[in-house]
């Protein structure tokens, strides 16, 4: 080598290198929840078309479409992350952003008339939301896995935990964005025409910057030290890893990587089925305890609740979202996984069951608003950030970029899933309960769930705390051994 690096190694380059991939994360929470303040309008705008007939189902479908998209690029991201690298791939999911935003504004682009909503057009539509999704899948799956490939063991639970306080971040700008473009045209007596021609569209274009200024940012990064390894570049591995370690300590972190890269060598289940089997049922339970049918809709249940100014409680919702992730933030590395995850599940079944058994018995408002903030704050400390702490660190190296792309692919599935069903869940009437029997059943549902993760947790996952990628893989090799 030919540079000097302190012992000790520049925690500014790895906050440096770090902060630009959980841009990526912003964008992630910035897209999937952009459609909470817009899916009103669209709604509106589309009920109008004249050849076809938008109803609940289309609705429902429409504002899931990106999902199909994230499906599709956890699928991917596994090949591109082996084919093209870590950084490549999340610069092709900054464009798929940039694309989406521009696209979802405009979408009658070249083949239809602006504000005359038609079923081709819904179609263009979804076709732009499911672009950004793939971004968004690969984003997911790409941003932990980077941050986790170069932090050191000592601060990767803490520095990946970040990603995920910058998806409740996006979260709350796009509420807080969605909140300002209606608050704009207020005094406006056509406002509900204005937000149901305009005010949506402006909504989904607001993406274009944080994305322009991602797929820039990430040009400017190394590629992890892990990759380069797998690609025989161990040099230039090594300069990344004195550059964050110090030298000394990134020598022997380098001879680590090289005893356990092997991925061209090494099948799916060469470590068991076990170690994949948790890592997808952590995505599977991250998705199907609701989470993200609040995150979604979270205007439209404070307007069921009984909230005036819904859109204000929603971004109420984000700033405690936002807080409550950096309890896992300080947290992971103290608590650990295991403990997040577990108490997590229990906040949020107590949370879940007290919305349910609101639509039962005549309770104040403020008791169903209190219990869903419990809940999403629950979530936000626990299975919002955590999950992805394990999915970047679960994996043996040999196999990560597959399993991942795996396990990354069962939470955006599971993702449409619980989205896409949430409203005629929601919506479904029986007897004199009426319209509190549907409230009550998906939140009972939910609060169920949250309790079974509670006993998955508790009985299969292991806590990884401390514990370097590379002892991960030796864990599993020795379990598969057994």
């Amino acid at each position: 080598m030919s540079r000097n690096y302190s012992q000790k190694g520049s925690v500014a380059y790895l906050i440096g290198i770090v902060m630009v991939a959980v841009i990526g994360g912003l964008l992630f929470g910035y897209d999937t929840a952009v459609i909470s303040g817009a899916e009103k309008g669209l709604q509106e705008f589309f009920k109008n078309a004249s050849d076809f007939t938008y109803t609940d189902g289309w609705h429902g479908f429409t504002t899931s479409s990106a999902l199909i998209g994230c499906i599709i690029g956890a699928l991917i991201s596994g090949r591109l992350a082996f084919k093209l690298g870590r950084k490549k791939t999340l610069f092709v999911a900054g464009i798929l952003f940039l694309l989406s935003a521009l696209g979802s504004y405009y979408p009658e682009f070249l083949f239809f008339d602006k504000g005359n909503a038609c079923k081709g057009l819904l179609v263009a539509f979804n076709g732009y939301r499911i672009l950004g999704g793939v971004g968004v899948g690969l984003a997911s799956a790409l941003c932990p896995m980077y941050i986790a490939e170069v932090a050191p063991a000592s601060k990767r639970g803490r520095l990946v935990s970040w990603n995920q306080f910058a998806i409740i971040f996006g979260q709350l700008v796009v509420y807080f964005v969605n909140f300002l473009i209606i608050r704009s045209h207020a005094s406006d007596p056509n406002v509900v025409a204005w937000a149901n021609s305009i005010g949506w569209r402006l909504m989904f274009v607001s993406e274009a910057i944080p994305a322009a200024a991602f797929a820039l940012l990430i040009l400017l990064v190394p590629e992890t030290p892990r990759y380069l390894v797998l690609r025989k570049q161990n040099e230039k591995a090594l300069e990344i890893l004195s550059r964050i370690n110090g030298e000394g300590r990134g020598r022997k972190i380098l001879l680590d990587i090289i005893e356990t890269a092997k991925e061209e060598k090494e099948s799916l289940f060469s470590y068991g089925v076990l170690v994949i089997f948790i890592g997808c049922m952590l995505s599977v339970f991250q998705q199907i305890i609701g989470i993200n049918a609040v995150l979604y809709f979270a205007p439209r249940i404070f307007e069921s609740m009984g909230v005036s100014n819904n859109m204000l409680f929603t971004v109420i919702m984000g700033v405690i979202n936002i807080s409550f992730t950096l309890v896992a933030v300080f947290t992971v590395e103290k608590l650990g996984r295991k403990p997040l995850l577990i108490s997590g599940s229990i906040g949020m079944a107590v949370g879940a069951l007290g919305v349910a058994l609101s639509n039962v018995f005549v309770l104040p408002a403020v008791v169903p608003v209190i219990s869903i903030m419990l809940y999403s704050a629950c979530f936000m400390f626990s299975w919002g950030p955590i999950c992805w702490v394990y999915i970047s660190e679960l994996f043996p190296n040999t196999i990560r970029s597959e399993a991942t792309a795996i396990a990354v692919a069962f939470q955006w599935i599971f993702n449409f899933i619980v989205s896409s069903t949430f409203v005629p869940m929601y919506n479904m009437k029986m007897g004199s309960m009426g319209d509190s029997f549907g409230h009550f059943f998906a939140y009972a549902l939910y609060g169920i769930i949250c309790v079974v993760a509670t006993i998955f947790v508790w009985r299969l996952v292991p806590e990884t705390k401390g514990k370097t990628l590379e002892d991960m893989t030796h864990h599993w090799r020795k379990s598969s051994a057994a």
